[in-house]
């Protein structure tokens, strides 16, 4: 029997249009965003399916619509295979909050919040800083630590190998992306982001979650959910995990190869985008990836776990 893993995707993988055939063909994921638009007070759904992309790739709006697509697309996949069972979920930076939520850790509506706030947050300390972020392709782990620490920036995403993404001071990060490609990189790629994620630049973000989080009370997951920090399942300690996490790199490669080791060999990337598949297929070309982004993902999903 595989034991399969739920994936949630990060910030970044927004497009205008996500969800959009979702509501139109299925009355309960019209619902959900209903239900969204109610809890924000605004039309995040229209946003979603609309745009102007300039709206949606705001920070404050970008992480709770990537949430609510990916909850979405969770419950029309429990809907659609109602005999799908999953052991484990986890989520990329943002997304460890949808796992969180599908792992009865978080309700939709307080979740749906909690990142609206989160994104703020966020956003706040990206206007107040000078920061951004770049993927390097091609450079192990320890030359680009090396690069990086001479450079006077941090790694923040740990992907797959040959795909790892900096962060900080944008002229340090410019200073950065030279020394890499001088060492081998393949490319060096600045990313368009609204500022420094996953660096101490975030660090203004941090008290104002910990006071939102403090208002919640957490249950326990239902299912190991993978924390970004550690690599590990999170069971006490949440809701420091997620403050933690936002200035702490993401251990992507880490997370995945602690499932895979415990014998996961399915995984169902949720949301929009495929990043978290292609990430997979560069840490193990044997696992079986399947998505849930649109109604021809779900379907071939669908048919996937059927056979």
């Amino acid at each position: 029997m595989s034991k399969t893993a739920l994936l949630f995707a990060g910030q970044g993988a927004q497009v205008v249009g996500m969800g959009r055939d979702f509501a139109e063909n299925h009355p309960s994921a019209r619902e959900w965003f209903d239900r969204a638009n109610a809890a924000l007070g605004y039309d995040l759904a229209g946003i979603c399916f609309s745009g102007p992309e300039a709206e949606l790739t705001r920070t404050e709006n970008a992480q709770p619509a990537i949430y609510l697509v990916g909850w979405v697309a969770f419950q029309l996949l429990k809907e659609q295979a109602p005999s799908l069972s999953y052991s484990a979920v986890a989520g990329l930076s943002l997304g460890e909050f949808t796992a969180l939520a599908a792992a009865g850790t978080l309700g939709f509506e307080e979740g749906l919040r909690l990142v609206r706030q989160r994104g703020r947050f966020m956003q706040e300390a990206c206007e107040s800083t000078q920061g951004s972020m770049a993927a390097i392709i091609g450079l192990d782990e320890t030359v680009t630590r090396e690069v990086c620490d001479q450079a006077g920036v941090v790694l923040a995403n740990l992907n797959c190998p040959g795909q790892l993404v900096i962060s900080g001071e944008t002229v340090r990060v410019q200073a950065a992306c030279e020394a890499a490609r001088a060492r081998g990189a393949k490319r060096a790629i600045p990313l368009t982001v609204a500022g420094a994620y996953h660096s101490s630049l975030m660090a203004s973000a941090q008290p104002k979650l910990a006071l939102e989080l403090a208002h919640l009370s957490l249950a326990k997951p239902v299912v190991p959910v993978i924390s970004n920090v550690t690599a590990q399942p999170v069971d006490s300690g949440i809701s420091e995990n997620l403050v933690q996490q936002i200035c702490a790199p993401v251990l992507w490669e880490k997370s995945m190869r602690h499932l895979l080791d415990q014998g996961f060999t399915r995984f169902i990337e949720l949301g929009p985008g495929t990043a978290l598949s292609s990430f997979m297929k560069r840490i193990d070309k044997t696992a079986m990836m399947l998505n849930v982004s649109d109604l021809p993902s779900l379907s071939n999903t669908c048919q996937a776990l059927s056979a």
